[in-house]
């Protein structure tokens, strides 16, 4: 395989054009996921989680396409992620990150995400060492979860608050990776009395868990201007450590890249591409940091691109809207969404095919 991407673009332009189709369906409303037998969407009023993935993708097919037209629609949508800013969740660094940073130079884009950040700088919990997940989405406020770390880290640093974005990943990574080697504990509540607890939800397995702190931690090598103690040797050790349970790292494809499980713990279950997705963003963010692992990075993201866009993306003839990214695993245990499209699974999916195209710059993503 090559450094350039090349037998991807085909996967790219078809990703791209699904972006076009759902904008059509969906209309002012937010994807959420996708029926694997017809592409129907499921979508929500406010975007819930999700929101900014939509807006993102919308910058990224912008990008793509260079229409102008493009550019006021991916607005217009990051323009309806505002009442975000006031809510209280951890979750508005996946929102207010990912739905502005692919915008470029867009001044709307970063005056929202300026708001952002500041909310998140002031929802930041000195006693804790952390912004606490909140209770915006229900459930208990005070959790540490570790899909509240991407997105959330450059954001409190882009608002000055470089000692609190440090902070917010430090603490996610005592509690979420701990000292037991291959063990990942996705989601900790904390109670006054007996401190950080083990949530039994998501499951110690769940495959997002692996790729959300992944992507965190390849954001944070991306910045020296986040003071964590030893951050070189803790934060590259930490990747190594996350990179060990994503299995085989031989230089084979497509033998040698799986798609993960999307709960460990139930290996004949469904796959999780999404999770996938996002491993392949965080390793090219990984093969940006200077060192003797950088070009294995690379071989591995762009190897996981292809696994993607070989086996899970739908093409002509397939009797499904081209440019689907199926086998995506919203909820294992609820039986939610198990072999669906998932917005944020296309969104790191398109995310990844842009960089690898030059169409990004991923270190700023």
């Amino acid at each position: 395989m090559s450094a350039d991407g090349a037998g991807l673009g085909p996967a790219f332009d078809a990703v791209m054009a699904r972006v076009a189709v759902t904008a059509e369906a969906v209309g002012p409303r937010f994807p959420l996921y996708a029926e694997p037998s017809d592409g129907r969407w499921t979508t929500t009023g406010r975007g819930s989680w999700t929101g900014g993935f939509w807006a993102g993708l919308l910058w990224l097919r912008a990008r793509y396409t260079g229409d102008a037209a493009d550019r006021r629609a991916a607005a217009a949508c990051t323009a309806r992620l505002a009442p975000w800013v006031g809510a209280d969740t951890a979750t508005r660094g996946l929102i207010l990150w990912y739905g502005t940073a692919p915008a470029g130079d867009d001044a709307g884009a970063a005056e929202l995400q300026g708001l952002g950040a500041r909310a998140m700088l002031s929802a930041y919990d000195r006693e804790l060492g952390l912004v606490p997940w909140g209770d915006a989405l229900g459930g208990p406020r005070l959790l540490a979860r570790v899909d509240g770390v991407p997105g959330t880290v450059p954001l409190l640093a882009g608002a000055g608050g470089q000692g609190a974005a440090a902070a917010h990943l430090s603490r996610h990574l005592d509690l979420c990776l701990g000292a037991t080697p291959g063990v990942l504990i996705p989601a900790l509540t904390f109670d006054a009395v007996a401190g950080w607890q083990p949530c039994p939800d998501p499951p110690p397995g769940w495959s997002r868990g692996r790729a959300w702190l992944l992507l965190a931690v390849a954001d944070a090598l991306l910045r020296p201007d986040l003071s964590l103690p030893g951050p070189a040797a803790r934060l590259g050790e930490a990747a190594e450590r996350l990179m060990a349970q994503l299995g085989s790292t031989e230089h084979e494809f497509p033998g040698g890249i799986p798609v993960p499980a999307a709960d460990a713990g139930r290996p004949d279950g469904p796959l999780d591409t999404s999770a996938a997705a996002i491993t392949a963003v965080a390793l090219l963010k990984l093969a940006r940091v200077p060192g003797p692992r950088a070009a294995g990075y690379a071989y591995r993201a762009e190897a996981i691109l292809h696994r993607l866009a070989e086996d899970h993306v739908t093409g002509p003839g397939s009797g499904r809207p081209t440019g689907m990214l199926l086998d995506g695993c919203y909820d294992a245990g609820k039986g939610l969404a198990v072999r669906h499209e998932l917005v944020w699974g296309d969104f790191f999916l398109a995310l990844g095919l842009a960089a690898v195209h030059g169409i990004v710059d991923i270190t700023r993503v």
